[in-house]
């Protein structure tokens, strides 16, 4: 069925209570493991049917027109309920975990959802109900305000993405002119992006202390399932980024400064331009592009293939940049229908052919795992789930002339740079994000401050002052993760440096490689992450040698790499 053939039914609230309440008091009653397991298997489907699936429908619709009124108010209807219902659903987590025939479910149900659901029970008391209904409200108040962005430049006016390609353009004022336009924007906002995020931290922060936390950064960790590492890893690889990524990344800046005959270090409008003749662009519309990916998938593997088909039968991606369109990109799982969804907003720039390999290798995971059961380990933790994507933009490298005809080139030094100078940007953010936490009352200015100083520590390269916004250090309020899921940007860090590795594997041996990345892959959410890389053979990103070693290769590469004929 294609997405707009599903039909759409608000979820029954009361039926879903009465069906599942009758299903825990089942599973609690249940006289043998079998018995059990069956229970908690109608328990899983019941949730993915009768309340997932609707609202994920209701979300992707109205994520696609965030002035669709009825959509809009669904989502609301969700956004105020669903945490009315989290008593419930702990009390069936709450039975999971103390059934007496535990041993016999962790053998037939995998012993990561019994690890995960004793970090859920830590997330959670009744007297939260209110705070996330008010925290849902945030930040579907931050989404549509970024959503309703209308930004004048020359004489027309633009959504956030449309404005991306002007910011990458090689004509300096032109480019200077669009960075400074989307400034102002943010600027004009600033009053109510600043109150947004000082209510979402206060309020947070109240809700580890209602949970007996010294702040949220520990409820925050236990709702990331961080299962298998902990606050002071994270720190350690904050530390191994600092000393290895950062000088890297450095030097690739200054070679870029230096190729331009730009002063170092660069201004943000600068600082993304890699070649004076402009950024690598693909080729063709949109539309165009997303036929390429066509060929790449089909020639990949029989798995992609049959993957991408579905995908492109049952129309279940939108990919058009439009005003009132939810900012950014994701891929998300409809369960009654076993299948992804992937929503965008193609640009005409590069970032068009990572969405159509980066989201779509998060789909690659649903769709290879879609008959996984129980539902929830068709995903694993989120750091393992970015691996699947950003690791698919390397092993499109191959194809990069179909994708981009002549800036093929200009594409491979691109993407590997870009890479490895993420994972500072990526860091930065975290470690922003650890610093708000700890210090919840800090006044705007303050927090404004904590990124001047952050830049300085992790993006060398990037000049303040001169554009309005990102130079001013207020560019982390344009950063949705740090508004709507609160440690989430670690996760693309850690995945970056495995799919580097990938990277290194590619290069030796394209089919190994992907044979690997399937034995990672097809093991969906069944273990935790240390343990998924473990099992395919993956080296951890905890290990300081892994980005030492990394970093070396990397940039043994870009010191070869022949850029002659670019400019």
């Amino acid at each position: 069925m294609k997405f707009w053939d599903i039909p759409y039914e608000r979820a029954d609230l009361e039926a879903f209570r009465r069906e599942m309440e009758a299903l825990i008091c089942r599973f609690e009653n249940a006289e043998s493991a079998e018995a059990a397991a069956e229970a908690y298997a109608a328990m899983d489907t019941l949730e993915a049917n009768a309340l997932r699936t609707p609202r994920t429908i209701a979300q992707i619709r109205r994520d696609i027109n965030t002035a669709d009124e009825f959509y809009d108010a669904e989502n609301a209807f969700y956004n105020r309920e669903i945490p009315a219902l989290q008593p419930l659903l702990k009390r069936r987590t709450k039975a999971l975990l103390e059934s007496p025939f535990r041993k016999e479910l962790e053998e037939k149900l995998g012993s990561v959802i019994f690890v995960n659901a004793e970090m859920s029970m830590k997330t959670f008391s009744p007297e939260l109900v209110q705070d996330l209904q008010r925290e849902n409200e945030l930040t579907a108040q931050y989404s549509k305000l970024l959503a309703s962005a209308q930004i004048e430049f020359e004489g027309k006016t633009y959504a956030i993405s449309q404005m991306q390609p002007f910011k990458l353009d090689p004509d300096d004022k032109r480019r200077l002119a669009a960075w400074t336009a989307e400034g102002n924007w943010y600027n004009e906002h600033g009053e109510e992006l600043d109150r947004i995020y000082d209510e979402l931290v206060k309020l947070r922060d109240g809700m580890g202390r209602k949970l007996g936390y010294d702040g949220f950064t520990e409820l925050g960790y236990y709702r990331m399932k961080r299962n298998c590492y902990t606050m002071d890893d994270v720190e350690n690889f904050r530390i191994a980024v600092q000393d290895y990524v950062v000088p890297v990344a450095k030097k690739i800046y200054l070679r870029q400064a230096q190729r331009q005959g730009r002063e170092f270090p660069l201004n943000f409008a600068d600082k993304d331009l890699s070649f004076r003749s402009g950024n690598p662009r693909p080729v063709g519309t949109p539309e165009e592009v997303v036929a390429t990916g066509t060929k790449f998938y089909s020639e990949l593997s029989e798995e992609t293939k049959a993957y991408w088909a579905h995908m492109t039968g049952h129309e279940m991606m939108d990919v058009e940049s439009k005003p009132g369109k939810r900012g950014g990109a994701y891929c998300t799982g409809i369960p009654a229908y076993r299948s992804p969804f992937i929503l965008a907003s193609l640009n005409g720039t590069a970032h068009d052919v990572e969405v159509i390999t980066h989201e779509a290798g998060h789909g690659f995971a649903v769709f290879l795992n879609r008959d996984r059961t129980p539902i929830e380990t068709i995903w694993p933790s989120l750091e393992a789930c970015e691996v699947h994507s950003m690791s698919m933009e390397f092993f499109a490298e191959p194809w990069a002339e179909d994708f981009f005809g002549a800036d093929a080139k200009k594409f491979l030094y691109t993407h590997l740079t870009g890479a490895l100078s993420f994972i500072p940007y990526g860091t930065m953010v975290d470690h922003f994000q650890h610093i708000m936490y700890e210090y919840p009352d800090f006044d705007p200015e303050e927090r404004h401050q904590v990124w001047r100083e952050l830049l300085g520590l992790y993006m060398p390269w990037a000049k303040p002052g001169d554009v309005p916004f990102y130079g001013d250090g207020k560019g982390w309020q344009r950063q949705q993760h740090i508004y709507m899921s609160p440690f989430y940007y670690i996760d693309y860090c850690l995945a970056q440096t495995v799919s580097l590795e990938f990277w290194r594997l590619i290069r030796e041996d394209p089919k190994v490689a992907f044979q690997t990345y399937l034995r990672y892959t097809e093991q969906g959410g069944s273990k935790v992450f240390t343990d998924l890389l473990k099992t395919a053979g993956l080296s951890s990103p905890f290990e300081e040698e892994t980005l030492k070693k990394i970093c070396a290769e990397a940039m043994a590469f870009i010191d070869s790499y022949d850029l002659s004929g670019l400019e």
